[in-house]
Formats: structure tokens, C-alpha cells, sequence
């Protein structure tokens, strides 16, 4: 099992970090353009748990559908989404927002493993784990721009190997 985490502090109250977070809408506007990611789940989109959202994306040109249920939701504190159709094995996106005296803390950690034991392991080291960092940069970038104009403070994604 893989970990990738990264962490900003937003000088913006916690409702406030959450509410961009919690509509799904936003996650096109934080996922990098070349990923050519689109919601498919149809209008309204609502976040709670049990929600179920679809997308598609690409990944080296590749197509994907990509399907993620709200398995843990409690404003505005955290919320956990976990892939239940797509490329992973596993995917769970923990989501956390803590208050602190410059604001909020905002964390992302996500466990996933790769299909294919050691050819996605080997894919890993070679591609995957460059792209993530690469996307969940880009994420930070806009959602600082989101949140605060380019005020907050971020770390770069760290991918780590973790014991299942």
C-alpha cells in the first residue's frame, strides 16, 4: 500500500476551507487540465455520505471512468472518499480540516495500491508516483488561489510506502 499526504494552512476559517472542498464541482477546477477530468453524475450533486459520484478522465490518453462513494462525512471537520470503480485497488481520500491560530489545516491523505502486483508496483516507481505528486501540486496551487488569493502554505505531496 502506497501514502501520499500534503498538508496547507489556509488563513480562512474552517466552514470556509470545507465548503470549497464538499462541492464536488470544484474538484474540476483543481484537477490538472491535461487529466481532461469531467463530473457525469447527474445534477443535483449533493455531498453526504453514501453520495456516489461518476467521472471520466484520462491518463496517458487512456480513458477512464472512475466512480467514488462518500464513505465518512462530517462537516465541517472531514470527509472520506473512496474509489469504487476506476484504475486502483484501492483509493481512500481522507480529507481533514482542523482549526489553528493562522487558520486552517488542511490535509490530504490517501492510502491506494495499484492493480497488477509488481508490474504496478514497477509502474509506480517509474510513472506513478511522479504523476500524483504533479496533480496533487497543481491541487494545492489552485485551491490556495481558491481559498485565499495565494495566502496559504503548503507542503509538497510525499508519497510513502505503507504496511497494508
Amino acid at each position: 500500500m502506497m501514502h501520499l499526504r500534503t498538508q496547507m494552512i489556509a488563513p480562512v476559517s474552517v466552514k470556509e476551507a470545507f465548503a470549497v472542498f464538499e462541492d464536488p464541482r470544484n474538484l474540476a477546477r483543481i484537477t490538472p487540465p491535461w487529466l481532461n477530468f469531467r463530473i457525469v453524475t447527474p445534477e443535483p450533486i449533493v455531498m453526504a455520505k453514501d453520495a456516489v459520484f461518476d467521472y471520466t478522465l484520462q491518463w496517458l490518453g487512456l480513458p477512464l471512468r472512475w466512480r467514488t462513494l462518500i464513505t465518512e462525512y462530517e462537516p465541517p471537520f472531514h470527509f472520506v472518499d473512496e474509489q469504487t470503480k476506476g484504475p486502483y485497488v484501492l483509493w481512500r481520500h481522507r480529507h481533514r480540516f482542523h482549526p489553528t491560530e493562522e487558520g486552517t489545516l488542511v490535509s490530504d491523505d490517501v492510502d491506494y495500491i495499484l492493480p497488477l502486483g509488481p508490474l504496478g508496483r514497477a509502474a509506480h516507481k517509474a510513472v506513478v508516483a511522479a504523476q500524483l505528486k504533479k496533480i496533487f501540486r497543481f491541487r494545492q496551487d489552485a485551491l490556495n488561489q481558491m481559498l485565499c488569493a495565494g495566502k496559504a502554505r503548503w507542503t509538497d505531496p510525499a508519497v510513502t510506502e505503507r504496511a497494508g
